[in-house]
């Protein structure tokens, strides 16, 4: 991997990871399109791009990060348990998903078509959750089930939580902020668990590259959290569901085409 390439993955991370469009998913493509095997040292590339996302978290939130918070995090661990729970037991079976070719443009236009009739019946009259801070433990519940589907290649950790929330009655916006803060636990251990399996991958890294793709994603996502709430003011998840409905079927194109 070069610097070019490195700067090109930081931007397709940072730009994805909070949305629901499947970062996994791009990353996949995107690599594949460049000529970008997977091999231990690109693996560490991940890792260190993933590290810069969840700093960008940190960066966009750092208020919550204090003690009269507390509450607010006890339910965001609440919602990552079903998510370890069983993305340890299914690991190899999930690892075997991705040896499919169809299965990340399926997911592409299954998740675009659930936001499309999501967005159909949504009514901003139901809602009763407006406030990140208002979250009640059923319905962390209730995100944490909905985010076990993110374990599918393509269907999005954020899309998953975020179609969770709107299920359960909150607003968009908190519905993004809690996928947001969602994502620090989760991404911490995936992150985690690929550094303890793959660690030795850093002693022969290019830390030039590792270092333009970190500060490169985390720009990126630390600009697109903000823009994406500034959006979802005025706008809906619809054109997130055409795009990944579009998207998919063109995947599925050039794949089977």
């Amino acid at each position: 991997m070069d610097l070019i390439q490195s700067i090109i993955l930081g931007i397709v991370e940072g730009a994805t990871e909070f949305l629901p469009i499947s970062s996994t998913g791009h990353l996949i493509v995107v690599s594949k399109w460049m000529g970008i095997e997977q091999t231990s040292v690109n693996i560490a590339f991940e890792i260190i791009i993933q590290l810069a996302a969840i700093l960008a978290v940190v960066a966009n939130y750092s208020e919550k990060f204090h003690i009269r918070h507390t509450l607010l995090w006890v339910k965001v661990l609440i919602a990552f348990v079903p998510l370890a729970i069983i993305g340890f037991i299914f690991k190899d079976q999930i690892e075997e998903l991705f040896r499919h070719p169809y299965i990340v443009p399926v997911m592409f236009i299954v998740g675009g078509v659930i936001f499309l009739i999501l967005e159909y019946f949504h009514k901003d009259a139901n809602v009763t959750t407006h406030d990140v801070e208002d979250v009640s433990f059923t319905q962390a519940i209730w995100i944490g089930v909905a985010q076990v589907f993110a374990l599918i290649p393509g269907t999005s950790r954020a899309g998953s939580t975020i179609v969770g929330a709107l299920l359960t009655g909150m607003s968009r916006k908190a519905s993004a902020e809690f996928s947001f803060l969602l994502a620090l636990p989760v991404m911490g251990a995936t992150g985690g668990y690929a550094f303890l399996k793959h660690y030795e991958a850093f002693t022969g890294a290019n830390w030039t590259v590792l270092a333009a793709g970190f500060v490169t994603a985390f720009i990126v996502a630390y600009l697109t959290m903000k823009l994406f709430i500034r959006f979802l003011e005025s706008f809906t998840f619809v054109a997130f569901g055409v795009y990944r409905i579009l998207f998919g079927a063109l995947l599925l194109w050039l794949t089977f085409g």
